[in-house]
């Protein structure tokens, strides 16, 4: 394994988002699918760069890509995105994962190919995700992140998280639910758990842990989340009002209505990118969850994941 090589010039902060970017296939026609890349923390990641200054922001995104042609094209994305791909980590023999999505009007589900894929893993070096991590002021990660991982590198990047709580940086997590990911439901029970006690900002949905933990209603889901030790909760509802939760106070957010969605592949993500600017910019919570329902609001309105960066350029915060 090595580092490869790219990516932006250092400035003042830095946002680490961790996980794995996959090829994205999206039906445009009868038996016709264009190609894109996508994934859940990369396209928080894409909507950070796009919403946050570039002179005060680096956003650099923490994967494992293989040594194979789609490996290198999606390297060379990500650096064109705008974003830091110099703390990528090489794996030979690996290729990257893959996934559709099957649109039924705007609800999307989806069939992955990721067994094998580089990224997971992403923490099995761990002097390479520590030095990584070592000058980030904001990290991101997932559920999924957790669940691609074997536990001994699960161990390693939860380690690395704390770390970053501990020296004052902001940890910010959605537990992304995914069970088919996950070997049992008890092995996804601790390690969301897991998850939680090492993050600073959680930003899970609602009804998505109802059945894992026993939560009577939102309000229940909230005080388990507290209860690890995460002083801000954010727990989102789709096109219902989110609930934010931070000192000792709990604030309902209207979403914004959008009346003909086409995609909603992304929303989550979207509204993670939009919430987590604005905080970092200064903003409130109360105020940067109405920012992060823009953001969704616009992300919906289009196909696949990744929305076009200039649509976002009149919310940046």
């Amino acid at each position: 394994m090595d580092c490869s090589q790219g990516g932006n010039r250092a400035v003042s902060r830095v946002f680490a988002s961790i996980g794995e970017c996959m090829i994205e296939l999206s039906a445009v026609g009868e038996g016709l699918y264009r190609q894109g890349f996508a994934g859940d923390t990369f396209n928080t990641a894409w909507y950070v760069r796009a919403l946050s200054d570039p002179s005060a922001w680096t956003v650099r995104y923490v994967t494992a890509l293989g040594d194979d042609r789609l490996s290198d094209e999606l390297r060379r994305f990500i650096s064109a995105s705008g974003m830091d791909a110099s703390r990528i980590l090489s794996v030979k023999g690996r290729p990257v994962g893959l996934y559709a999505i099957h649109l039924d009007g705007h609800e999307r589900s989806f069939s992955y190919w990721r067994e094998t894929s580089a990224a997971r893993l992403l923490a099995a070096d761990q002097d390479h995700l520590v030095a990584a991590l070592a000058d980030a002021d904001a990290v991101y990660f997932s559920g999924i992140t957790l669940a691609i991982l074997s536990p001994e590198d699960r161990r390693t990047l939860l380690d690395a998280l704390a770390a970053v709580r501990a020296r004052g940086g902001l940890v910010a997590y959605d537990p992304n639910v995914r069970p088919r990911l996950w070997p049992d439901a008890e092995t996804m029970k601790a390690a969301i758990a897991d998850g939680y006690r090492v993050a600073t900002v959680a930003l899970p949905t609602w009804p998505d842990e109802k059945d894992l933990y026993g939560d009577a209603d939102p309000a229940a889901e909230i005080a388990r989340v507290t209860g690890y030790g995460v002083p801000e909760v954010v727990l989102k509802a789709g096109a219902d009002p989110c609930i934010v939760a931070f000192d000792g106070r709990m604030e309902r957010v209207p979403a914004v209505s959008v009346a003909e969605p086409v995609d909603t592949t992304g929303a989550g993500d979207s509204f993670n990118a939009g919430y987590l600017t604005a905080r970092l910019a200064g903003w409130a919570p109360v105020e940067a969850a109405r920012l992060g329902h823009a953001v969704a609001a616009r992300v919906i309105g289009v196909k696949g994941a990744l929305a076009p960066m200039r649509e976002m350029a009149d919310l940046k915060p």
